[in-house]
């Protein structure tokens, strides 16, 4: 269903990953969803597959042209996925408020950008759930009150992946390059990723979003070689220059960008271990992104070894 009806969109698709995620997520606000606790009861998950099934196969074959699906089929390979999954689902809440009252610790890591949330992202260019870190609450079982730190994480420059307005956006040899040393292709579709300067504008934006307490800035080794480096710290938009994003689609995508503009400091970072070891241009970068972002960056990677990262402050401690 989610590649079919990305095929019609042609050129207006939004650039789903094509794994299905959109359509869960409507059977579960449209309450049709199967859930895993259903599928431990055979009775019950068969007679959930047979309702969902009509919808589906005639949303299939009549508008998307593709084959039905077959509840034998489904039927034989869920049986499969149950066996394997059933010694490692549990009551989540229960599990996490057990683990909090033995006062151990616990990380919750998103796995999208903030402007891929669907209530407060790029809207239609999102994901289809929250993935701010008040989401983590909601997804995990656990209170508001539980939450001690929120971390972001953030590149020394921005990408995207898939469609949607990138006002920072680098069509050219920079943002080539910017790829290629990053390493910058998606990790579930291999798509290349849009590269461009940092954005000051969208990173303030989900600071406050996300109540962010701290900030760790990684792939800093990327900008190594580049002369001149950008940071980006308001639209340009009618006139008027914007310090926070805009919530039209349409104004975001005539957005351009205002740049501050700073010497590189072209030699390796690679090596650095503490943040005194960086050249002083990187670290005046660093403490350029600190102030645009008035949040206090914690942690700075020069690679991807788990060495490369300079702590500057522990947020754990």
């Amino acid at each position: 269903i989610d590649v079919a009806r990305e095929r019609l969109q042609g050129r207006n698709r939004i650039g789903t990953t094509g794994r299905g995620i959109g359509p869960a997520y409507e059977d579960k606000v449209g309450r049709c969803g199967i859930r895993v606790v259903d599928l431990f009861d055979e009775g019950v998950f068969e007679k959930k597959l047979e309702n969902n099934l009509v919808q589906k196969n005639f949303l299939l074959s009549q508008f998307l042209h593709e084959e039905p699906c077959s509840k034998d089929e489904v039927i034989e390979q869920y049986m499969g996925f149950r066996k394997r999954m059933k010694p490692y689902v549990s009551n989540t809440s229960v599990f996490l408020s057990d683990a909090m009252n033995r006062d151990e610790k616990i990380l919750f890591e998103g796995a999208q950008g903030c402007f891929l949330d669907v209530d407060h992202g790029t809207y239609p260019y999102v994901t289809s759930s929250n993935t701010v870190a008040g989401n983590a609450c909601a997804g995990a079982g656990i209170g508001p009150t539980d939450i001690d730190y929120v971390l972001g994480v953030s590149k020394a420059y921005t990408t995207r992946v898939g469609e949607g307005p990138f006002p920072t956006e680098l069509e050219d040899k920079m943002g080539e390059k910017i790829r290629e040393r990053g390493g910058e292709y998606g990790a579930t579709t291999g798509r290349p990723r849009r590269c461009g300067w940092f954005d000051a504008v969208m990173v303030n934006h989900a600071v406050r979003l996300n109540g962010g307490d701290g900030l760790v800035i990684t792939k800093l080794d990327v900008l190594d070689e580049v002369e001149r480096i950008k940071i980006c710290t308001g639209y340009q938009h009618d006139g008027q220059v914007l310090k926070v994003v805009p919530a039209s689609i349409e104004v975001l995508k005539a957005c351009e960008p205002v740049y501050e503009e700073y010497d590189g400091w072209l030699g390796s970072t690679r090596n650095a271990r503490k943040f005194l070891d960086l050249p002083e241009k990187a670290q005046a970068y660093i403490k350029k992104l600190e102030d645009f972002t008035q949040t206090k960056i914690v942690a700075v990677s020069v690679g991807s070894d788990r060495e490369e990262t300079i702590m500057i402050e522990n947020p754990f401690r």
